[in-house]
């Protein structure tokens, strides 16, 4: 049997500290992992559904075949995992902000080990999710201005509860549509968030993208033994330029 408790790793990032933690749940008889950043948590592999959730339905929503896909926020990895299921997603670029995360992934420390570091089809890369997303160059350094079949994001709690000041004006019209320059005619959005459906937030992005649209995601929460409901936010693009 593990430890009952035993911090990882700690490190002081740009945006506070970082924990990683593993604990040993009695009851469930499991390891859980945490990632924390202060006294906030940021993921735990105590339930993930939501997070697959966006992968999966992200993926599915999009049109054809030899994908390329963003995923911003690494966190436990579940989010990525899930895009890799699809045959069909031919790279996978997964932003991340905290340097230690991805290091956690190439070290193996993760419940998942180096299955993502070590995928062909996926990179890791280190840089600011909200910056690349309004510039012109996007996301993939080697190839400015580079569009993608897919956007999917798992950063901040909240369209309204952010973990810092990064991405005030992302969650506006005006930031989510410069995210829309990144992706290709078709090509869908996706956001993870810790709420139930917020309709201002999914009026904005209305605003934004031809057609946007709610998934709520229900799961049972082994913490307090009831129900819990998240929500994936989905958006598309249009069909052509200006569309």
């Amino acid at each position: 049997m593990s430890h009952l408790f035993e911090e990882l790793d700690y490190a002081v990032t740009p945006i506070g500290a970082l924990s990683l933690r593993r604990r040993r749940d009695l009851r469930l008889g499991v390891d859980v992992f945490e990632i924390k950043l202060g006294d906030e948590f940021l993921m735990t592999s105590h339930f993930t559904a939501s997070e697959v959730a966006l992968g999966r339905l992200g993926v599915a929503a999009c049109h054809g075949g030899a994908l390329d896909v963003v995923v911003g926020g690494l966190g436990l990895g579940y989010t990525a995992q899930a895009v890799l299921e699809h045959a069909a997603v031919h790279e996978l670029l997964v932003v991340e902000f905290l340097a230690p995360v991805i290091e956690w992934h190439e070290g193996g420390i993760l419940p998942m080990g180096r299955a993502l570091a070590e995928n062909p089809r996926c990179r890791l890369v280190h840089g600011d999710f909200f910056a690349m997303a309004a510039s012109e160059a996007g996301f993939d350094a080697g190839q400015p201005g580079r569009l993608f079949d897919a956007v999917l994001v798992d950063i901040d709690h909240t369209p309204e509860l952010a973990l810092d000041a990064r991405s005030d004006s992302f969650y506006q019209p005006a930031g989510l549509a410069a995210l829309r320059r990144h992706i290709k005619p078709n090509g869908i959005f996706g956001l993870w968030s810790d709420a139930r459906t917020d309709q201002g937030f999914l009026d904005r992005l209305s605003q934004a993208f031809p057609q946007a649209w709610a998934e709520p995601v229900t799961f049972h929460n082994p913490l307090t033994d009831r129900p819990f409901t998240q929500t994936v936010y989905l958006a598309r693009n249009g069909s052509g330029a200006g569309a």
